[in-house]
């Protein structure tokens, strides 16, 4: 099955029209026509079945034929992960998580972090395709950028983690993690949180974990964290 999304399709709908561009994409790229059958998502869980009922390459237009809602996930799961040095490692990321399962990525601005900026548009598109690739209803959130102590300032009713690689009393993440719970993971830059970082994340009730015995890049610490709550909550 071939997953399309738009954001802008209701389940109050019983005909629907595609945006410009995504309507060049369906007719004159994949070569649709009048009659041939799509399945669309909005990224809000929904699965809409529809028939081409207009192949036009400026408004594709279809009929609604079902509705489906697939089930969402037992837990939900944010990383606050800060941006690498290079963007294509943090966009693996972004897609093998997007297709493990996360609820809401947020990038974070840390004290040894080397890359500042993040290219917003560029992140949710990669998201998108991960979500349609995995065929998953759900679109993760992509938060904007902000900086660390910021973050630790907003409250989230969640089990609060940071993982970090200090030699310090830390414990595993794999043992500490329960089910059917929302959990939000800190991961750090290439050169780690600064010990004032970590000792404020501790301050505002964040457990210290590890991820393992070997000192990990931050994207492969990230998957590896958001793998283990998915392990967990099979």
């Amino acid at each position: 099955m071939q997953l399309f999304y738009s954001p802008d399709i209701s389940k109050n709908q019983d005909q629907f029209t595609f945006s410009k561009e995504e309507s060049r994409h369906i007719v004159k790229v994949l070569r649709k026509r009048d009659g041939d059958i799509l399945h669309i998502t909005n990224g809000k869980g929904d699965v809409f079945t529809a028939v081409i009922l207009i192949a036009a390459i400026k408004s594709c237009t279809v009929e609604i034929k079902e509705v489906v809602t697939q089930n969402p996930l037992n837990y939900n799961l944010h990383l606050a992960v800060a941006p690498t040095k290079m963007n294509d490692r943090y966009e693996w990321f972004l897609e093998k998580a997007t297709e493990i399962g996360i609820s809401s990525i947020t990038p974070i601005i840390c004290d040894h972090s080397e890359r500042k900026v993040i290219k917003e548009d560029r992140f949710e598109k990669i998201l998108q395709s991960a979500m349609k690739q995995s065929l998953s209803a759900y679109l993760p959130k992509l938060n904007p950028a902000i900086a660390f102590k910021e973050f630790l300032k907003q409250d989230f009713n969640s089990a609060l983690y940071i993982a970090h690689c200090e030699e310090t009393n830390k414990k595993s993440l794999k043992k500490v993690l329960q089910t059917n719970t929302d959990i939000t993971i800190l991961i750090g830059p290439e050169g780690d949180f600064s010990t004032k970082e970590i000792e404020l994340a501790l301050a505002n009730n964040y457990i210290p974990v590890t991820l393992g015995e070997t000192r990990l890049r931050t994207e492969t610490a990230a998957i590896v964290a958001c793998h283990s709550v998915a392990f967990v909550n099979e």
